[in-house]
């Protein structure tokens, strides 16, 4: 009996507890936000020189899932993108990976985004293995950044949002299978 409940409470783990493992990280099957539960869309690896290191696991998270990335780039839903860093990554990287990201995936945007890209530099700090940067879009305020947990402010504007998505989601992510495994795939 005792072996029972024991199988018991460890199902009911698994099925509310995590639901991707990725790289020995494992994020919850959904989160709430605003009042809303989004759902883990999918689980990527952030992979960095030819040596192929192992940046980050970035977990998105949607009102639906959706394997679209034009839609989840250009929808103003309520979303978040986590990222869990598995090695230590300097200020200075994280700040040269923005400014790569957005000037790759901004197009014609990019310069009216140049003061809220400044902004989001300024918000980084050096992170250590098991930090999390997280992303989260809410429709009419616009994209709350927070580092190692702690809200550091909201940067508005579809265009920046568009943009930031479009990192991950835009045609020229980081690394495909990031993009791919964000898309659920």
């Amino acid at each position: 009996m005792v072996v029972a409940a024991v199988a018991a409470v460890l199902v009911m783990d698994i099925r509310s507890g995590t639901a991707g493992q990725l790289a020995g990280v494992s994020l919850p099957d959904q989160v709430a936000v605003d009042g809303r539960t989004l759902v883990l869309n999918g689980m990527g690896l952030r992979e960095a020189t030819l040596l192929r290191l192992h940046v980050y696991v970035a977990g998105l998270y949607l009102e639906a899932r959706s394997a679209d990335a034009a839609r989840i780039m250009a929808a103003d839903d309520t979303k978040r993108l986590l990222l869990h860093f598995v090695r230590d990554v300097g200020r200075d990287s994280l700040v040269g990976a923005w400014n790569e990201g957005f000037a790759k995936n901004g197009g014609p945007a990019l310069p009216g985004l140049r003061d809220r890209v400044e902004t989001l530099n300024a918000w980084m700090v050096d992170v250590k293995r098991g930090d999390t940067l997280t992303f989260t879009q809410i429709p009419g305020r616009g994209v709350v950044v927070e580092v190692k947990g702690q809200a550091k402010g909201t940067l508005g504007g579809a265009d920046f949002s568009r943009a930031l998505w479009g990192i991950w989601l835009g045609d020229q992510p980081p690394n495909q299978k990031l993009k791919m495994g964000l898309l659920g795939g």
